[in-house]
């Protein structure tokens, strides 16, 4: 296969080889090929993602497609890609490649067992080198925490990195003293004595209240003599001809003949069949706010998460240890079987919300703002994976006030409108904040939700429905000379700067842009044709944020844009201070239009 496609791993694949097989036809991995998606299926995550080949190998075994398909490995328009993904094969349960993050999956597939009432095991296959990942040891401690004993992990400890011997080489006796005290059963195994293994996976079967993994001594290009236990030969394909022909008679020459005289039975999944999963959601009453309340949108965050998992079964909560600032701790009360705590894990928390959301629950994951760019490169998976995860970030930006820069979301915007397919929601109130909150759930995909700390008024009515994609027209007249497009906090800000400007004679449109990702393309291009010129205001630096997505709208049709934003890395005061400091309160607001109107 790799020598076909011309790149690959074959090397990382051959230490894997024994495992794989024991695993996939040795009688412990529940599965069937013609019904990939049956809900009491065993689960089996690669998250050393660069040894897909010995996967699709195992796949095309078991009858998820032909044989003959295992040569368009990387070539363009194959499902069989570089690393597993799992948009694109059946049999494939995470998309893997980025290294680190297969066990928080697999923790997350786990507890999704324990949600549905599912006897089904999560087996998660780990490279030695990945575990210098300080998020393994994140999903290590969870999954001791949580007590998943359906939960087997592998640790494939052949000895060699890319570049250089891992860590810990072939010492796989420290290496099961580190599980070993993180609460697991660790059980060191020769990765290459098939029988050694299966016993070792019985072992796992039978081990209660807490996780296994199997600490197996294997060896880099197993069986080829060329490239053995010999470093160098990582992402390196035999080359067509002597070297490939060399290979392939080494192997076939260590072969069993008992072994291939057919395709083992595969044990069938088992579970009830008249045991679905979860379906909704149910209607969900208006809220239930009146105008002028006063009220945090990370508070009406918290209460519509309680309302929309009374409404919706698959919805499910992790945090982070904030949930009394988030006030997710409003659906932990309701409902304790599907809140699950990360503690301050970010990346695992992410994790076991990918692993969650990839077997039909519906995953909010919820933390500060700030802290949810420590799970970047999991979120960017999630989103290779076309995962339907719900993140939701409090206390953005410099209106949290005196804590600090540290605390302070200003990239978060930037980082989830970057990942395609992801919807972004900023609500400015309690009203949209619900309404966004049951919108999000259904969106098939990501969704960001951006909450705010301080107390806002209720603007809108319940009957307002908020679609993705649209906009808010909160103030507009035929004399507009500038149109403030924002959202969350500085849409006050912005209403309170054109009534000031009002007095003065400067007309001033004011558009909620609830939704920046899709924006409301219509409205904001009419908006600027009409008033010849756009401010875009955000508690949020320039890059990536709502002046960028207005700009990709409106720049094409020739409408002219100035972005009011945070300048630079801010510092603790009051939220009014920080507010007018960088441009952001209604008195600076309002300079700025005054300037760009008499500049005209």
């Amino acid at each position: 296969m790799t020598t076909e496609a011309g790149s690959g791993h074959p090397s990382s694949s051959l230490s894997a080889t024994e495992v794989i097989t024991a695993l996939y036809f040795g009688g412990f991995l529940r599965h069937d090929a013609h019904n990939p998606h049956w809900p009491d299926r065993d689960r089996f995550i690669l998250s050393k993602g660069h040894a897909a080949p010995v996967l699709y190998a195992a796949l095309a075994e078991a009858g998820y497609f032909p044989h003959g398909d295992l040569m368009t490995l990387r070539k363009l328009g194959s499902p069989l890609e570089g690393h597993p993904n799992m948009a694109k094969l059946a049999g494939v349960e995470a998309s893997t490649g980025s290294l680190g993050q297969g066990l928080a999956a697999a923790v997350g597939s786990a507890l999704n067992a324990r949600r549905i009432g599912s006897d089904y095991r999560t087996y998660v296959l780990l490279g030695d080198g990945e575990m210098a990942e300080g998020s393994v040891w994140e999903a290590a401690q969870s999954g001791q925490f949580h007590q998943l004993d359906s939960l087997c992990a592998i640790v494939d400890v052949n000895g060699l990195g890319q570049s250089r011997p891992t860590q810990f080489a072939h010492d796989v006796e420290t290496i099961a003293a580190r599980w070993n005290a993180f609460g697991w059963h660790a059980v060191i195994v020769d990765g290459h004595d098939v029988e050694a293994v299966q016993r070792a996976f019985a072992d796992a079967r039978a081990t209660s209240g807490r996780p296994t993994v199997l600490v197996a001594r294997t060896l880099k290009g197993k069986g080829i003599s060329l490239m053995e236990d010999k470093p160098g030969w990582h992402g390196k394909s035999l080359k067509a001809g002597e070297e490939e022909d060399t290979a392939i008679a080494e192997l076939e020459a260590q072969l069993v003949p008992e072994h291939g005289a057919g395709r083992p039975a595969i044990p069938a999944p088992s579970g009830r069949v008249d045991r679905p999963d979860p379906t909704g959601p149910k209607a969900m009453d208006a809220p239930g706010y009146a105008l002028g309340d006063l009220v945090a949108t990370r508070e009406a965050f918290g209460t519509a998460l309680a309302r929309l998992g009374a409404a919706d079964a698959r919805v499910v909560v992790l945090d982070a240890d904030v949930k009394n600032s988030t006030f997710s701790d409003r659906f932990e009360k309701a409902f304790p079987d599907r809140f699950y705590q990360a503690f301050i894990a970010e990346q695992v928390m992410v994790g076991m919300a990918m692993g969650l959301a990839g077997r039909g629950a519906i995953p909010f994951a919820t933390t500060f703002a700030a802290f949810l760019t420590r799970a970047a490169d999991f979120i960017r998976m999630a989103g290779v994976s076309h995962l339907h995860v719900k993140f939701a970030g409090s206390h953005c930006g410099v209106s949290i006030g005196e804590d600090g820069p540290s605390q302070m979301a200003l990239e978060d915007l930037s980082l989830f409108r970057a990942v395609p397919g992801c919807a972004v929601l900023y609500p400015c109130d309690a009203v949209s904040t619900e309404r966004l909150v049951a919108i999000a759930s259904a969106h098939d995909g990501m969704a960001y939700l951006r909450t705010s700390r301080p107390k806002t008024p209720v603007i809108y009515g319940p009957e307002e429905t908020f679609p993705i994609g649209g906009s808010k027209v909160l103030r507009h007249s035929a004399k507009d000379a500038v149109t403030i497009v924002t959202a969350g906090v500085t849409v006050f800000e912005a209403l309170q700067a054109a009534e000031t400007l009002a007095g003065e004679g400067i007309a001033v449109r004011v558009i909620d842009l609830y939704s920046v990702k899709p924006v409301d393309g219509q409205t904001l291009r009419s908006a600027g044709t009409e008033t010849g010129l756009i401010v875009t205001v955000e508690d949020h630096y320039a890059a990536g944020g709502i002046g960028d997505a207005v700009c990709e709208a409106v720049s094409p049709h020739g409408v002219r844009v100035v972005r009011v934003a945070v300048p630079g890395v801010p510092r603790s005061g009051t939220p009014e201070e920080l507010l007018d400091l960088n441009g952001l309160s209604a008195r600076a607001l309002a300079d700025t239009v005054r300037r760009l109107v008499s500049a005209r």
